[in-house]
């Protein structure tokens, strides 16, 4: 199993201190951060997409660039490039010249957006939400197989004869679906034999195994060879050296962007009470010591059979110490033992 890290450079207000930290402090950490994943092991990080005041980057491939010159092994992904709001000419170009840059080391994930603001934005309506994500996984797809593109669809001009470049140093990108929940955008990866991530945040993380299932299921029907199949989840994580300790002192950053988030969408408060049950075994919280996220991890693996484990440290804002400890003790303490306990593929 691939185990990485996951941010969305959260600038949340920091409770502790009382005061917001800047897009330019939080940039300058978020790269040290990756460059402390690459030195102790881990395998891949991935940055997300956000058009909002408590996120800090709205462009991860250049968060990824930066990062390509400080790393050597760490694969650097988007998580997630929000396709349907995107063009796809100009997403490949971007990840096509990142992966020149950090010696073939990029990957795309993609999805619809669970954040609506780069819609409006960009000038896209939310009532055409499925078919501009359809169509624009598709020329993204053509693009990244073909050398002469021939593609027409409703959402944007035509390619005729089109030659896009700079290609990429490996003959295709990576390219993940990154879904909800939703068993439509888990038949269309299956179908496309498309690896599949699933961001599991909230409730019990065995609910997904429908899903999961559906997914193997498909890809195999679909003739897809199931040796290369890749499955991951994307889940919210913290640690430290004391599990109870670690999570009472992580929870105020916690809930304070659980709070934010969830008063844009009508959610009730956000209490301890929630927060210590995710952290339970079936729960889909993977905050405490390194031995209960390990624990954790492996019981995803009986789960569903995972590839790949993204831990997404940063929600909340907390310290840049915190989240340097965090990372350290991922790489250090939880990776070796999945590594142990898990049989060499």
């Amino acid at each position: 199993m691939e185990l990485g890290i996951g941010m969305f450079g959260d600038v949340a207000q920091n409770p502790a201190i009382g005061k917001q930290i800047s897009a330019h402090q939080r940039i300058q950490e978020i790269i040290k951060e990756i460059k402390l994943a690459d030195e102790v092991g881990l395998d891949v990080f991935g940055m997300g997409e956000h058009h909002r005041e408590d996120y800090a980057v709205s462009s991860p491939e250049m968060i990824l660039a930066a990062a390509a010159t400080v790393t050597t092994n760490i694969k650097l992904a988007s998580a997630v490039t929000v396709l349907s709001s995107s063009d796809p000419v100009k997403v490949y170009e971007d990840f096509a010249m990142l992966d020149l840059l950090s010696g073939g080391r990029a990957e795309i994930m993609v999805g619809r957006g669970s954040f609506i603001e780069s819609f409006p934005l960009y000038g896209y309506h939310l009532s055409d939400y499925n078919i501009l994500f359809e169509e624009k996984l598709d020329l993204l797809l053509n693009i990244n197989k073909n050398q002469v593109i021939n593609w027409k669809g409703t959402v944007r001009a035509p390619l005729t004869n089109q030659r896009i470049y700079p290609r990429a140093l490996n003959p295709q990108i990576p390219i993940w679906i990154a879904v909800g929940g939703t068993p439509e955008s888990v038949l269309r990866a299956a179908k496309l034999g498309l690896p599949l991530i699933i961001a599991i945040i909230g409730g019990y993380p065995y609910q997904f195994q429908p899903l999961v299932k559906l997914y193997k299921e498909e890809y195999a029907k679909h003739g897809h060879d199931v040796s290369k199949m890749q499955i991951a989840i994307h889940s919210h994580t913290f640690l430290g050296n004391n599990g109870q300790e670690t999570a009472d002192n992580y929870f105020p950053y916690y809930a304070d962007q659980m709070d934010r988030i969830g008063k844009e969408r009508g959610w009730p408060p956000f209490r301890k009470e929630q927060f210590e049950a995710g952290r339970q075994k079936q729960g889909a919280l993977f905050i405490g010591d390194a031995a209960e996220v390990t624990d954790k991890i492996l019981y995803m693996h009986e789960l569903f059979g995972l590839t790949r484990f993204i831990a997404h440290i940063d929600v909340g804002g907390p310290e840049h110490k915190d989240v340097m400890k965090a990372i350290e003790l991922f790489g250090t303490k939880v990776a070796p033992e999945i590594r142990k306990a898990l049989p060499k593929g």
